[in-house]
C-alpha cells in the first residue's frame, strides 16, 4: 500500500514539475537541421532550456549559440545559474547582440563585472544610446539606488492634451515596455508628476494632461544609499518609483521587480549577518571572499572568547573548591545564548519597520525582559528541583550541598536569561541609534556576550551563596 502511494506521489510530482532536461538534451545532440532544432527548442520555456545547458559540453553549447538568435539567447541566459560563464563562450559580435536584448540594468551589471579590458572593448561595440545608458548606471556605486534603476520608462511632456500624450506613449512603447505608469516632465526635464495608464486611457481626448496627473508621487534620488531609502520605497505599492538626479531631473525608474530584488537582497544580507557574515554567500563565491567575510567576525569573537576565559580564571578558587559546579556550566551558557539569539531575531524583525516609535521600542525591551524573566523563572525552578534530586540521589551529595548547587544553578539561569533577553534587544537598538545596521549585532556576537554574562552570574553566585553564605 505504501509503495503504491509513493508511486502515485512521484507521478503527481512529475506532473506538477516535469523534467525536460533529457528531452532538450536529445534535441541538442540530434542530427536535425538547425531550422528544425530551433523550432523544437522554442516549444520549451527558456528556464527549461537554461537548466539543460549544464548537461552540455562546451562544443555542444557552442553549436547552440549559432542556432538561436540573440533575443532567444538573452531570454535563456536570464534564467541561467552562471550566465557570465555562458556569455564568455559566445563570440564577441553575438555577445554584443545578446547584451543588447538584456534589460539595461542587467546589462550594466554584467559589464560592471567584466575585467577592465573586456569592459572597454564591449562599451566601444555598443551603440551610442546603450553606451550612454550603461555608463550612467555604472557611474553610481553598488550601494547607491542609481545602480539598480532602469532607463526603461515612458515620459511625456507637460502642457499637452490627453490625445497628444497617447500619441507619445504609442511612439515610445516600441522601445520601452514599462508603460503602466507614465511620467510627466516639464520643459527642463524635471519631474512634474505621474499618471496611471488606466487613467490616461479613460480620460477625454481633449482634456489637458495636468488635470489627470498625480503631482504627489513618491521618488528617490539616484545617489541615495539603498539602505537609507528602501524602507521608504516599501511603504508605497506603486508599479515603479522615479529616480531623480541632483537637479530633480528624471534619469530612471525602479520597477516593481527591481524593488522585489532589493528587498530580497536586504533580507538575505540580514539573515547572513545574523550568522556572523557581512553579506549573503552563494555556492559559487570565491574562497578568498568567503574567508574575508568571516574572518573579521571570528577575530572579534576570539578576543571576546579570551575575555570569557579570563573571567573563568578569576573564579579558579571557586572551581577548585567546588569542581562539581563545572558540570552545569554548559547548561547556563547554552540557555543564555539561545534566549539572546531569540530576542535578537525578534528585535531585527521589528526594526525593519522604519515607522516604529521610541515608545514601541521601550515596550519591546520591557516585553523581552518579561518573557526572559518568566521563562527563566520556570526553567530555574525546574533546574532547582531536578538538579537537586540528581545530585542527592545519584551523586551521593548531602541534601544541603545538592540543593545549594541546584539553587545556585536555578538562580543563575533566571538571571542569565533575563540579562540575555535584554542584551539581545538593547544591542541592536543601540546600533540603530548609532546609525549602524542592527543586523551587525550578529548571533555569534550576542552569544559570546551572553556567555560572559552567564559565567559571571553563575560563578559569582556560587562564590557568594555556597562558599560565603552557606559555608559549604
Amino acid at each position: 500500500m505504501n509503495a503504491t502511494n509513493n508511486i502515485k506521489n512521484e507521478a503527481a510530482e512529475m506532473i506538477c514539475h516535469p523534467d525536460y532536461n533529457q528531452e532538450i538534451t536529445e534535441i541538442f545532440r540530434s542530427n536535425l537541421t538547425p531550422k528544425i532544432k530551433q523550432e523544437r527548442l522554442l516549444a520549451y520555456h527558456e528556464r527549461d532550456i537554461a537548466a539543460a545547458l549544464e548537461l552540455l559540453s562546451f562544443e555542444e553549447r557552442n553549436r547552440l549559440y549559432h542556432i538561436l538568435n540573440a533575443e532567444t539567447l538573452a531570454g535563456i541566459l536570464e534564467y541561467a545559474e552562471n550566465p557570465t560563464v555562458y556569455m564568455s563562450e559566445i563570440s564577441i559580435q553575438k555577445r554584443i547582440a545578446v547584451l543588447s536584448q538584456f534589460e539595461i540594468n542587467e546589462m550594466a551589471e554584467y559589464i560592471r563585472n567584466m575585467n577592465k579590458a573586456d569592459r572597454a572593448a564591449t562599451l566601444e561595440l555598443l551603440g551610442n544610446a546603450l553606451k550612454v545608458q550603461v555608463m550612467l548606471l555604472n557611474s553610481f556605486g553598488e550601494d547607491e539606488i542609481g545602480s539598480k534603476m532602469t532607463t526603461n520608462y515612458i515620459a511625456v511632456q507637460a502642457g499637452i492634451t490627453v490625445r497628444q500624450a497617447m500619441r507619445q506613449l504609442i511612439k515610445q512603447a516600441a522601445d520601452n515596455d514599462n508603460i503602466s505608469t507614465i511620467y510627466v516632465l516639464d520643459e527642463n526635464k524635471m519631474l512634474f508628476g505621474a499618471i496611471d495608464l488606466k487613467d490616461l486611457i479613460i480620460a477625454r481626448e481633449g482634456t489637458q494632461l495636468e488635470t489627470v496627473v498625480m503631482t504627489s508621487y513618491p521618488y528617490v534620488y539616484a545617489n541615495e544609499q539603498i539602505d537609507d531609502c528602501l524602507g521608504r520605497i516599501k511603504d508605497y505599492s506603486e508599479d515603479s518609483i522615479p529616480v531623480l538626479d541632483s537637479d530633480n531631473k528624471l534619469i530612471g525608474v525602479l520597477t516593481s521587480q527591481n524593488i522585489m530584488e532589493l528587498v530580497d537582497d536586504e533580507l538575505g544580507e540580514d539573515y547572513a549577518r545574523l550568522a556572523g557574515l557581512s553579506a549573503e554567500e552563494d555556492l559559487n563565491e570565491p574562497l578568498k571572499r568567503s574567508i574575508g567575510k568571516r574572518l573579521p567576525w571570528l577575530v572579534i569573537l576570539l578576543g571576546l572568547g579570551m575575555v570569557v576565559s579570563s573571567v573563568v580564571g578569576v573564579f579558579e578558587n571557586v572551581i577548585a573548591q567546588l569542581p562539581l559546579i563545572i558540570a552545569f556550566q554548559s547548561l547556563i551558557l547554552d540557555m543564555a545564548g539561545n534566549v539572546g539569539t531569540q530576542s535578537l531575531a525578534v528585535t531585527i524583525r521589528v526594526l525593519m519597520d522604519e515607522k516604529i516609535s521610541k515608545k514601541q521600542k521601550l515596550l519591546l525591551v520591557a516585553k523581552e525582559a518579561r518573557v526572559g524573566f518568566i521563562n527563566g523563572l520556570i526553567l530555574g525552578i525546574l533546574s532547582f528541583i531536578f538538579i537537586g534530586i540528581y545530585l542527592f540521589t545519584l551523586k551521593n551529595q548531602s541534601k544541603a550541598m545538592a540543593f545549594s548547587i541546584s539553587a545556585c544553578t536555578g538562580i543563575s539561569l533566571l538571571l542569565a536569561m533575563v540579562l540575555s533577553s535584554l542584551s539581545g534587544t538593547l544591542i541592536p537598538l543601540i546600533f540603530k541609534k548609532l546609525r549602524i545596521d542592527p543586523a551587525v549585532a550578529s548571533g555569534p556576537l550576542i552569544t559570546t556576550v551572553n556567555d560572559l554574562v552567564a559565567i559571571i552570574t553563575y560563578y559569582g553566585l556560587a562564590w557568594l551563596l555556597i562558599l560565603n553564605v552557606f559555608n559549604l
